[in-house]
């Protein structure tokens, strides 16, 4: 290979001298350029927007995806270029278990009956979570991605520049002062007699040659000092270009929260349509009258109407048969009473049903505006909701 031996020693002489010029100044033994107080702001700024970006994007990462093999993982493909295989979420992996479950055990049980709905209802909560990881990586990460990865390494190019070109000034500076200094202290006591050899060279006119070494010093300074100036100047404006990034960042927040909201609003209805499906009414539970699922925040009816819609057959008031404390006092009606027979065991949920035996029997009815899947069953001075899939009516 054809090196230039000339290109190679004068980029080790520089950087012998900036290395010499940094620990100096580390030590204290030699001046430093400072750069004005806007700049050092807007360094500042810059470093801590890259700082807490990182943050924010590691820990996102970790709410996307909780199991860190699956990260690095991810990690690998997006480095090699490939794309990341599809994963099932957890969602989707219990509701795969849980119709396994139903088909083995029974999918005609009251328990296989059960399993099918809530696995039903978990394989839609799976794929609500896969819409939002795949919303909140386009929308979120890869902005945040991109600024690490793009602008940041730009920005820090030119710092390491502009930190080289200070370096130099600073060389210049000092090497201009000392030339100054002699220059000084030769035109003041001359020493043409001197014969010793670290004054040999001024034996002849050391004023002169101190002169020549001074105009060649503010030389190299003038052009230190411009290419410091130009670098400064296009380092500025990068990091003046921070407050971009920052409303960028802003709208990326804002369509991830969006994205967050969507998701945890068909979490939300999901659940209320699964918990009408199996009969299980909101404010029903051990005797309590208030709402099982409580207020997302303390915001307006409006704003709360508007992130999770409430269904009016669900958050409407409880028909009087569903009741949790008033079941004693309901009458049956006069005609419409039935025998059945009890198929399986049935531990009540709460006050308002009635445990069961298998193969006894007990008289059910309904009331107007019940829920179909319930009953109201009697068995002597006991009465309480009933379950129908764990009865068989008798004529």
């Amino acid at each position: 290979m054809d090196f230039n031996m000339k290109k190679l020693a004068s980029d080790a002489g520089i950087f012998f001298t900036r290395a010499v010029q940094f620990t100096e100044e580390k030590f204290g033994q030699a001046e430093k350029t400072e750069l004005d107080a806007n700049f050092e702001n807007l360094l500042a700024r810059a470093d801590s927007t890259k700082n807490w970006t990182e943050k924010i994007l590691r820990q996102t990462e970790v709410l996307l995806q909780p199991n860190p093999s699956a990260r690095v993982e991810e990690f690998l493909y997006e480095k090699l270029d490939r794309k990341v295989p599809s994963r099932v979420t957890n969602g989707e992996l219990l509701a795969q278990y849980m119709a396994e479950a139903a088909s083995e055990l029974g999918p005609t049980t009251p328990y296989g009956k059960t399993l099918i709905k809530v696995s039903e209802a978990e394989k839609r909560l799976g794929a609500a979570e896969r819409d939002f990881i795949h919303a909140a990586s386009i929308n979120f990460l890869t902005p945040l991605r991109n600024f690490l990865e793009g602008d940041w390494k730009t920005i820090s190019k030119e710092r390491r520049l502009l930190q080289n070109r200070r370096l130099d000034l600073d060389v210049c500076k000092a090497r201009l002062k000392k030339a100054k200094a002699a220059e000084a202290k030769a035109a003041t006591v001359p020493d043409f007699q001197e014969t010793r050899p670290r004054n040999y060279i001024l034996s002849a006119s050391a004023s002169a040659l101190w002169n020549d070494e001074v105009d060649k010093s503010e030389q190299e300074l003038r052009v230190a000092q411009t290419e410091f100036d130009r670098q400064a100047e296009v380092t500025r404006l990068l990091l003046e270009g921070i407050s971009s990034t920052h409303v960028n960042h802003l709208r990326c927040l804002q369509e991830f929260v969006e994205s967050q909201t969507t998701y945890y609003a068909q979490c939300y209805r999901h659940m209320l349509d699964l918990q009408k499906q199996l009969g299980r009414f909101p404010g029903t539970f051990v005797g309590t009258t208030e709402p099982a699922s409580p207020p997302l925040s303390s915001t307006s009816p409006t704003t709360t109407a508007a992130t999770m819609p409430m269904e009016p057959s669900v958050a409407g008031p409880v028909p009087p048969g569903e009741a949790a404390l008033c079941l004693e006092e309901v009458a049956p009606p006069a005609s419409g009473t039935r025998k059945a027979r009890v198929l399986y065991d049935y531990e009540a949920a709460d006050s308002s049903e009635l445990a069961l035996l298998a193969d006894e029997l007990i008289t059910v009815y309904s009331l107007p505006g019940m829920d179909p899947d319930w009953l109201i069953g009697e068995r002597g001075n006991k009465k309480g909701k009933v379950p129908v899939t764990y009865l068989e009516l008798l004529s």
